[in-house]
């Protein structure tokens, strides 16, 4: 394995970075592809919502404080969390149109670039407003670099799993001030949506909104948590009281070939972007 020396800190080529970026936080993990271990991973909680602007500025300080930018790493990746995204068939789609897919659930600017990922095995383009701000920091830093929606990674994680039941399973991530549900039957998507909640009631509001919405039944329907929620704590208690089938998700340990420490808790989007 090749090295090199950059200000006495010696950096390993074969380095992965994950990096999901939000105006409610950031987190990002560098994985060790030799050893197959987790190599530093840190999460940075903002107490308000910032701006574009503030996201850089939190960025910024959160690499510098990890050395990163004397860092080279062989693959980094950008996660965009935000729900400035719309989903839509790929056989409808056309790249011209983007704005359109958006303007009637997201409010976009004249002036703000729009991209795509297309939804591997699904037939499924996502279009979504990336912080431009953000990738052209990571370039500046980095070089070319991949990056993609939390929507993106989401679904696609999530469908390679549900590979048993034939009843929908209706999975809630829980994160900094938004969820994201997506509801999944026989390996296709019936819903991906993402919302921004502050309460425990609004959290269930939306929850049973889009249970309502694909005309599920609560007393039925599988309901499994994951991200900021444990048995027990009030959304998890919220949601016993309207649904029954609910349950914390843990991802099974086959997705995660790599080596981490019990203590480390890396977002779900973080690591299964790597």
């Amino acid at each position: 394995m090749t090295v090199k020396k950059t200000n006495n800190d010696i950096v390993q080529e074969f380095d992965k970075l994950s990096i999901q970026v939000s105006l409610n936080g950031l987190s990002f993990c560098v994985l060790d592809t030799i050893e197959n271990r987790i190599r530093l991973s840190d999460t940075l909680a903002f107490e308000e919502e910032r701006s574009p602007y503030g996201l850089r500025k939190g960025l910024v300080s959160l690499f510098e404080k990890h050395q990163l930018p004397k860092k080279s790493f062989a693959e980094v990746i950008v996660i965009h969390c935000n729900t400035l995204f719309s989903l839509v068939p790929k056989p409808l789609f056309d790249v011209d149109e983007m704005p359109n897919y958006l303007k009637f659930n997201a409010k976009i600017l004249a002036t703000d670039h729009l991209d795509y990922d297309e939804i591997e095995d699904n037939d499924m383009i996502n279009v979504y407003v990336p912080f431009v701000n953000v990738n052209n920091y990571i370039y500046e830093l980095f070089g070319a670099f991949t990056f993609k929606h939390n929507g993106t990674v989401m679904v696609e994680s999530l469908l390679k799993s549900n590979t048993q039941g034939q009843e929908p399973i209706c999975y809630v991530h829980i994160g900094l001030r938004q969820m994201d549900i997506t509801v999944l039957s026989k390996k296709k998507l019936l819903l991906f949506n993402s919302f921004k909640f502050s309460t425990k009631e609004d959290f269930i509001y939306y929850l049973l909104f889009a249970v309502e919405q694909l005309s599920l039944d609560p007393e039925k329907v599988l309901i499994k948590l994951f991200g900021n929620i444990e048995e027990g704590d009030e959304f998890y208690t919220i949601c016993y009281e309207y649904v029954k089938n609910v349950s914390i998700f843990a991802p099974p340990t086959s997705w995660y070939p790599f080596h981490t420490r019990d203590e480390e808790v890396i977002d779900f989007a973080v690591l299964n972007s790597l």
